[in-house]
């Protein structure tokens, strides 16, 4: 009776763990079920990590944080050739009569490894057909799913270089952390407002990139970026603000490539927090702090609607996407979206040795009716 068991346990945690590999690695697609061990190991233990490290690690924290997705990764590995060699030695014990000498349960279990891993020494030896069968399929789907796991790490990596790419040239754009405010400051004080449907257009195709490869590959989302206060859920968050502003409250700009970034950004944050990756509760944007992001657009030099007209299509506006990745930015534990930005790179070490050179440029002017100002804006 102990025998047969064995044989059908381990043929049922065979079916699991290889339905796991095909759905993980080789399905480019979300593929929800409740018999998905990598979804569990993944999710749970990042919860565990997460609880561990409290806020007040500071570095500690960001760095163990920043390792957990490759060990995943490995750990993936590690579940799947575990649940091979334990499926594969419930199936040996269970035709150890087909084997020589009969191993018991450990034995069955070490002719499984040396099999999986395909470092057999011989001491241990089919003698059936079936049991020979049973074999060559261990050796090969150990080989097999190591050579899956190593292509999709290379895949994987891919497609976090593209991703982080254009993070670390946004935060060259915006300061640290990104924000839209920032972004539409440095832009205009570099007379480039007018490229800002172009880039709203390279960031529509980084939108698309990403909406592909982590829904496809949800692991993706856990890959932090290498640089400090940089995440790519807060760069995602510095292009919506940014359309958003576009659309609601800044004149003279073409708004049609700000409505896409928007519509196709909203899309990607639904999708992915329907994966279940959100957490939290967001704080979202007030008056007050519009008020004053409509100030300092004014002062830029952007030609600007009203406050209290602009302020109640924004706020519509940005509630199709705010809440969903406050939420996500929460899960991963990356920092939030920065509304009014941080220290700029553009100031500090341009503008600084222009000072020295006796050649800061004039401050910009206030008003939003200035010729010249209003030239900047258009394009």
């Amino acid at each position: 009776m102990i025998e047969p068991l064995a044989l059908v346990l381990g043929v049922a945690l065979l079916g699991v763990t290889l339905w796991d590999v095909f759905e993980t690695v080789i399905v480019p697609r979300p593929t929800p079920g409740w018999i998905r061990l990598g979804r569990y190991i993944v999710r749970s233990s990042w919860w565990i990590l997460r609880s561990t490290l409290g806020p007040r690690d500071g570095p500690t924290r960001d760095r163990l944080l920043g390792l957990y997705a490759p060990a995943a990764t490995i750990l993936l590995l590690v579940t799947w050739l575990i649940g091979l060699i334990v499926g594969f030695g419930l199936v040996l014990f269970g035709l150890r009569a087909s084997i020589e000498p009969h191993p018991d349960l450990g034995s069955a279990l070490y002719f499984a490894a040396s099999s999986v891993l395909t470092i057999g020494y011989g001491d241990i030896v089919a003698t059936d057909g079936l049991a020979r069968v049973v074999v060559i399929a261990a050796a090969a789907s150990g080989l097999g799913i190591v050579a899956l796991v190593v292509t999709f790490l290379f895949s994987l990596y891919g497609s976090y270089q593209r991703r982080e790419a254009s993070v670390v040239l946004l935060s060259a754009k915006t300061g640290v952390p990104s924000s839209a405010v920032g972004l539409l400051e440095n832009l205009a004080r570099m007379d480039l407002s007018h490229r800002l449907p172009e880039f709203l257009g390279e960031w529509e195709r980084w939108e698309v990139e990403v909406l592909d490869s982590h829904v496809a590959y949800p692991i993706l989302g856990y890959f932090r970026s290498s640089h400090d206060n940089l995440s790519w859920i807060s760069a995602l968050g510095t292009v919506l603000d940014t359309s958003t502003l576009l659309t609601t409250t800044i004149l003279e700009i073409r708004r049609g490539q700000a409505e896409l970034a928007i519509s196709l950004g909203a899309h990607l944050v639904e999708d992915i927090t329907n994966l279940g990756f959100r957490t939290g509760t967001a704080s979202g944007i007030d008056r007050e702090a519009f008020d004053e992001v409509h100030a300092r657009l004014a002062a830029a030099g952007y030609r600007l609607v009203p406050a209290d007209e602009a302020w109640p299509a924004f706020a519509a506006t940005r509630s199709t996407y705010a809440e969903r990745l406050e939420q996500m930015a929460n899960y991963w534990a990356v920092p939030p979206v920065s509304w009014f930005g941080g220290r700029d790179p553009l100031r500090s070490v341009v503008h600084a040795q222009e000072r020295s050179n006796g050649t800061a440029p004039s401050t910009v002017p206030t008003s939003v009716s200035a010729p010249e100002e209003a030239r900047r804006a258009v394009d």
